[in-house]
């Protein structure tokens, strides 16, 4: 999910120099909520796996 963040982004960077303001705006406003969306699930699996509270098997 981090890689389609990173994708959009860079489509709004070239979107942006080329003078495409919409589709800049769009594809920023994308990568944006992807990368939201990215850290929320990485905070619920680092939680649930501390909560799960398995130590290194031997």
């Amino acid at each position: 999910m981090l890689g389609w963040a990173i994708t959009f982004f860079i489509i709004a960077i070239i979107a942006a120099v080329f003078g495409f303001g919409g589709i800049a705006g769009a594809a920023s406003g994308i990568a944006q909520i992807l990368f939201f969306v990215f850290l929320a699930l990485l905070v619920i699996s680092l939680v649930a796996n501390a909560l799960r509270g398995k130590g290194p098997s031997v």
